[in-house]
């Protein structure tokens, strides 16, 4: 059995957790999963900025650190490995997790392993089902990324359409800020469009028909244009309104992709898939096609280092220990 404590510190969450074994062995157990958020630190920015992200984590990483130790009821001396998220993410976001978890490797005596942050949440899914089994489509939708991925089998990835312009919770945060709901977007629009009517208001689908690729600029420009000549216009229907044409088309595409490629399931991963609209209509369109569904805990949507574990694992079960003269890498691709 390995023990692993994985680090995570791409953008605005310091977490860390331990895991005992992942995906590929049985069973998979996470015994602690720390994440401390920067969300109020980086609230009255509207969004988050790099430095004060990077000096948050390096005042979080020891007291997190100590915590996920304590919850997992294990010291330094039980850990087989340890992992950090390299990339991509904000440089010096992740050469503070980066740095650390060498650091560990180093000073313990054990194998260090860094982690694409996308196939972290590609593998986040597996913490739950262990049993769940490729092909599957993934929808990984977050603040910086939205794609459609083939995940054919563990390390062999197909990307089958991604964001044009804006990433969808790229697009939830510009229209949460241009109505003054303040930050960060994505869950305040969400809590709004539950007291809306989603039909009110509809908002055009972009490149709805058009292959699997996705386009949100458009969409958040309309409910701009909306706004302006409708100046009564209620924000829950606003939210709802336009939430409801993002869901739409990332749901649709979705299904979409796993017919073409006759997947066995689909599954959810990144921040967006907190979104509760997103997470009802997955399902329910999942259910339809009569395919395998997994809607990760939101726990293990948003940025965590349990998933970072889950890859890592499996990276080192497969590559190996990386050397500790691997860096980070700000723009790593997942293919």
């Amino acid at each position: 059995m390995t023990l692993l404590l994985a680090i995570e510190t791409s953008c605005d969450e310091t977490s860390i957790a331990i895991v005992r074994n992942g995906t590929g062995s049985r069973p998979t157990e996470v015994l602690s999963n720390v994440v401390s958020s920067q969300i109020e630190l980086h609230a009255e920015f509207g969004g988050v900025v790099p430095e004060v992200a990077s000096r948050a984590h390096l005042e979080m990483l020891e007291p997190v650190l100590a915590q996920a130790l304590a919850e997992a009821n294990v010291t330094p001396d039980d850990i087989d490995a340890v992992a950090a998220t390299h990339g991509p993410g904000l440089i010096g976001a992740l050469l503070i997790g980066v740095s650390a978890a060498k650091a560990l490797a180093l000073a313990w005596g054990v194998p260090y392993v860094g982690v694409n942050h996308m196939e972290g949440h590609l593998f986040a899914p597996f913490l739950e089902a262990p049993d769940l089994e490729p092909p599957l489509v993934v929808l990984l939708v977050s603040g910086g990324h939205t794609m459609i991925v083939h995940l054919k089998a563990f390390g062999d990835y197909k990307i089958l359409g991604s964001t044009i312009d804006d990433a969808a919770g790229e697009a939830f945060d510009k229209v949460a800020r241009y109505l003054g709901l303040g930050y960060p977007g994505g869950p305040l629009v969400d809590k709004l469009a539950r007291d809306g009517d989603r039909d009110a208001i509809r908002f055009p689908r972009g490149l709805m028909d058009e292959g699997l690729d996705f386009s949100f600029s458009g969409m958040k420009t309309a409910v701009i244009n909306y706004v302006r000549k409708n100046r009564d216009a209620e924000n829950a229907d606003l939210c709802a309104g336009f939430q409801e044409a993002v869901v739409d088309v990332l749901v649709t595409k979705t299904m979409r992709a796993a017919e073409q490629v006759g997947a066995n399931g689909v599954c959810l991963g990144g921040g967006v898939a907190a979104n509760s609209r997103l997470r009802e209509r997955f399902a329910e369109e999942a259910a339809k096609r009569n395919l395998t569904c997994l809607v990760p805990d939101r726990a293990f949507c948003t940025d965590n280092a349990a998933m970072i574990a889950s890859a890592a694992h499996w990276r080192l079960q497969n590559d190996g220990p990386m050397p500790l003269d691997d860096g980070a890498i700000p723009n790593l691709k997942l293919v």
